[in-house]
C-alpha cells in the first residue's frame, strides 16, 4: 500500500518540490564553518522570500528549500542562481519513508517518470546520516543498482563514466536526484565584510560591485551627480543598475551626490588636462567619508589599467594617493569584451548603454595627463583651497 502512495505521490508531481543545496568553497572552512554555512541559509532564505513562503532548513553539510505548493520551478531556480555561495541545486524528490521496499519503489518510480527511455548507462550514489542505518552507503549502492537492473533491463552500470548519477540521501526521509544545475559559486554575502562602490552609469563599475560581491562582502554604493549637466534620468539609470545587481548582492544603500558645485570650481580653478584626476581625487575622498560612516572597509571601482586616461598606473596611483582605506579593483586584468560578457550575463548591459551620461562624461579635457606626477596634481589643487572644504561638506550634508 505504501509503495502504491509513493509511486502515485511522484506521478501527481508536476515540477519538484524541494531543492538540495550544494556549496563548494565554504566546505573547506574549519572550525567557523557553521557560520558560513549559517549565512548561506540565510542568503538562500532572503532570495526566496522575494517570491514566495519557502522553509530553508541547513542539515549535516547541506541545505534544504522546502517549496510551496504553488511554486514555480524556473522562477525558483533563477533566485537561487543569484545567491553566492551555492555551486549546485539540485531538484529532489522526497520519499517520506526509511524502510526500504519504499525506498526502492520510489526511485524506480523516480527514474520511470523523470526519464522517458530508461536505455542509459548508470551509477548510484548513496548517502546515509546515520551510521545507525542497517545498510553501509556502498550495499546501498549495489542493491539499489541491481533493484534498478531487475526493473529497466534497458539501463546498463557504468561507475566511471555515466550519463546519470542517481543519488539517493538517507536523512530522516530519503531524497533523490540525479540532476545539479550549476550556481554562482562564491562566497555568502556579508561573511567577507562590507565596501563602498563608486557606481557610475558605465558598464564597468556594476560589474565590479557584482565581482566583489561574490567574494562575499556587502555593498553600498556612492554615485555623483552632476544637474544641471547631468539629467535626473541619469540618476534614475544608475539607480536601475543598483536594482539589478540588488538580486546578487541583497539590498544597496545608495548614496546620491550634487557633484556640479565642485566640478565646476575644479574646471574653472586647475589646468584642464589635470581635470578628470582631481575630480577623481574628490570623489575618492566624498566616497570614503560615507564609507567609514557605515563601516565599510574598502572602496570599490570598475577601473581596468590603460582603459581610459584616469586608468593609467600614474593616474591610479594619484587617485590612490588620497585614500586612507584600501581601494579594491576586481576589473583590474579585464579587458572591455571581458566586462562587457559579465555586464550581459547580469543583465546591466543594456541599462548602461543607454543614453544619459554621468558626471564622468561632462568635463573632460580635449588631451587629458595619462601619466600625472603626484606633486603636480597636489599643487594643482592647493589653488582650490580657499573654497573647496565648504563644497565638500555642502555636498556631503546634501546627499
Amino acid at each position: 500500500g505504501k509503495n502504491v502512495k509513493i509511486i502515485q505521490k511522484i506521478e501527481e508531481l508536476e515540477m519538484y518540490r524541494a531543492f538540495l543545496i550544494k556549496y563548494a568553497e565554504i566546505g573547506l572552512k574549519g572550525k567557523n564553518r557553521y557560520i558560513f554555512e549559517n549565512a548561506l541559509r540565510d542568503r538562500v532564505q532572503a532570495a526566496l522570500d522575494r517570491i514566495g513562503r519557502y522553509h530553508v532548513v541547513r542539515e549535516q553539510g547541506r541545505i534544504f528549500v522546502e517549496c510551496p505548493e504553488d511554486s514555480d520551478y524556473d522562477e525558483t531556480v533563477e533566485a537561487l542562481q543569484k545567491v553566492f555561495g551555492v555551486s549546485g541545486i539540485c531538484p529532489v524528490v522526497v520519499i517520506d519513508s526509511m524502510e526500504w521496499d519504499d525506498i526502492t519503489a520510489g526511485v524506480g518510480a523516480y527514474v520511470e517518470e523523470f526519464y522517458e527511455e530508461q536505455n542509459f548507462t548508470f551509477k548510484v550514489e548513496a548517502k546515509r546520516a546515520s551510521k545507525q542505518y542497517p545498510m553501509t552507503s556502498p550495499e546501498i549502492c549495489a542493491e539499489m543498482g541491481a533493484y534498478l537492473l531487475g526493473r529497466f533491463p534497458a539501463l546498463r552500470v557504468d561507475v566511471h563514466h555515466p550519463e546519470v548519477s542517481i543519488h539517493v540521501e538517507l536523512r530522516t526521509k530519503t531524497y533523490v536526484y540525479s540532476k545539479t544545475i550549476p550556481g554562482p559559486c562564491g562566497m555568502p554575502v556579508g561573511t567577507g565584510g562590507k565596501a563602498m562602490l563608486l557606481l557610475s552609469g558605465g558598464i564597468d563599475s556594476p560589474v565590479a560591485g557584482y565581482m566583489i560581491a561574490k567574494r562575499g562582502v556587502a555593498v553600498e554604493a556612492t554615485y555623483f551627480h552632476a544637474p544641471p549637466y547631468t539629467s535626473e534620468r541619469a540618476k534614475q539609470k544608475v539607480v536601475d543598475l543598483a536594482r539589478i545587481i540588488s538580486d546578487y548582492t541583497g539590498p544597496i544603500r545608495l548614496h546620491v551626490v550634487n557633484f556640479t558645485d565642485i566640478q565646476l570650481s575644479i574646471y574653472e580653478t586647475c589646468p584642464h588636462e589635470e581635470l578628470t584626476i582631481i575630480m577623481r581625487r574628490y570623489m575618492m575622498r566624498i566616497a570614503e567619508h560615507f564609507a567609514k560612516k557605515s563601516d565599510c572597509l574598502a572602496l570599490v571601482t570598475g577601473e581596468s589599467i590603460g582603459q581610459v586616461a584616469s586608468q593609467t598606473l600614474q593616474s591610479l596611483l594619484a587617485t590612490n594617493a588620497v585614500c586612507g582605506l584600501p581601494v579594491f579593483r576586481p576589473l583590474i586584468g579585464f579587458d572591455k569584451q571581458e566586462i562587457v560578457t559579465i555586464a550581459k550575463k547580469l543583465k546591466t548591459f543594456e541599462t548602461s548603454i543607454e543614453p544619459y551620461e554621468d558626471c564622468c562624461t561632462i568635463f573632460v579635457a580635449k588631451h587629458p595627463v595619462t601619466k600625472p606626477v603626484l606633486a603636480d596634481i597636489e599643487k594643482s589643487e592647493q589653488l582650490l583651497a580657499e573654497k573647496i572644504d565648504g563644497l565638500m561638506e555642502t555636498a556631503i550634508q546634501t546627499a
